[in-house]
């Protein structure tokens, strides 16, 4: 069962990323109490939970201020994909079974760069990456993974439907696939490392 908290997050959660609540806007825990259907306790728990993962700064008495994406944000949420990707590519259990299913979220990334939908071509990309990280087994280090995703959706945005961007990142992954098919977990890891690289300079480069 979904408690008030639970709900008063998912729905400020949801509107920072989607933007609908966007940097610097402050907001008011009577107004999203009103607007999810909740009293206003809940709204301030979630509110918390929200600021211990970067996205508000509450300020008693005046509301929470929902943080700008800033640059040093971009570079720290980058590093740390990479800390993350990098480490899974060295414990992932390689084999038949992976290949396959980074082929299938490859093609997915391929039909939605095609059919020019922005927001499903990502969500495959986010698949990818997931599909890899999650193979080493570690559920902590797959929740991370997940967070910063989450935080990247801000970001990710601003190249979203750059046709070059995406050219780019479809190049990548076949890049990742194949050295994932070649079984050299230095080359997995180089390869991921060159593509985050070129995604950060491009998020970095959008502002």
């Amino acid at each position: 069962m979904t408690t008030a908290t639970s709900r008063a997050y998912e729905h400020v959660k949801q509107a920072i990323l989607d933007r609908a609540y966007p940097g610097g806007a402050l907001l008011s825990e009577g107004e999203i109490a009103t607007a999810v259907g909740v009293s206003r306790t809940p709204v301030r728990e979630a509110l918390l939970r929200l600021e211990t993962e970067g996205l508000l700064r509450l300020y008693p008495k005046r509301g929470a201020l929902v943080l700008p994406v800033s640059p040093q944000e971009i570079t720290d949420v980058m590093e740390t994909r990479e800390l993350v990707e990098t480490f899974t590519a060295g414990r992932a259990d390689i084999g038949p079974a992976l290949v396959e299913e980074l082929s299938q979220r490859l093609t997915a990334m391929r039909d939605h760069a095609s059919a020019g939908d922005a927001k499903e071509f990502a969500h495959a990309d986010r698949c990818f990456h997931r599909t890899l990280v999650a193979a080493a087994g570690n559920e902590i280090l797959t929740q991370l993974y997940d967070s910063l995703r989450d935080r990247q959706l801000r970001m990710a945005r601003l190249t979203a439907s750059d046709p070059v961007r995406t050219a780019d990142a479809i190049r990548d992954h076949t890049e990742i696939l194949e050295a994932v098919r070649s079984g050299d977990r230095e080359r997995i890891r180089t390869a991921i490392h060159r593509h985050l690289r070129t995604a950060g300079a491009a998020l970095h480069g959008h502002r």
